[in-house]
């Protein structure tokens, strides 16, 4: 499934990957045109051979772009941010750099690989867990790390995003996982700090157009 652009750029997604989503709202935060190319994980599109030769990783996203195919979606917006640097992502001072990295890792290495599809899968389909005792995995991991977030952000410049008055990297990173946590009823409770950054971004038309419903595969 393709979704017409005016360029060439093409990014290979899934409207439900929280990966895909991070990539989409920095595409739309920098106001880069693109081919959204629909991999539909829940079908196992993602491990037939046409896509398996593009990705090795057999994941979502891939971005085509400049005659190169980029995986793995923080390498994509550090690449995004190298060579489509206005606007920025990523804070002019190399503390506020590293603080930002520090915080969209936070999530996409210790949060979201826990929650992924296919570890999911797992605990279903070979580990035989029951619905209410995998949600509630789901929930322990990914309600902790978010604990450990709000205590980072208490530490944040002045502002309503991540890192001060515009929206960068880590929200593009935070807003996805929300979602996710949302679907499987994550209690948010204390968690003040970061849903109020999550609003913030949710007020932005780049977060709006970026999020699964606004996306051509989207499914209910």
């Amino acid at each position: 499934m393709f979704w017409r652009y005016p360029m060439c750029m093409k990014l290979h997604n899934y409207f439900r990957s929280s990966a895909s989503f991070r990539v989409r709202i920095a595409l739309a935060l920098k106001g880069l045109a693109y081919d959204y190319v629909s991999v539909q994980l829940a079908k196992g599109e993602q491990l037939l051979d046409n896509y398996t030769s593009l990705n090795s990783d057999a994941l979502v996203p891939l971005l085509e772009i400049d005659g190169l195919k980029l995986t793995q979606s923080m390498a994509i917006k550090e690449y995004l941010e190298e060579t489509r640097p206005t606007p920025a992502l990523l804070p002019a001072d190399a503390p506020g750099r590293a603080r930002v990295r520090a915080l969209s890792q936070s999530i996409a290495c210790e949060i979201h690989p826990l929650n992924n599809l296919r570890v999911l899968k797992y605990l279903s389909n070979k580990l035989k867990l029951d619905e209410d005792s995998k949600n509630t995995w789901y929930r322990h991991w990914v309600r902790l790390g978010l604990q450990a977030f709000e205590q980072q952000l208490s530490h944040s410049p002045a502002g309503p995003y991540c890192h001060g008055d515009t929206p960068g990297m880590a929200d593009c990173v935070l807003v996805p996982q929300i979602f996710n946590g949302k679907r499987f009823n994550v209690d948010f409770s204390g968690l003040d700090k970061t849903m109020a950054v999550f609003e913030a971004c949710m007020d932005l038309p780049a977060f709006q157009q970026a999020q699964p419903s606004a996306c051509p595969d989207f499914e209910a």
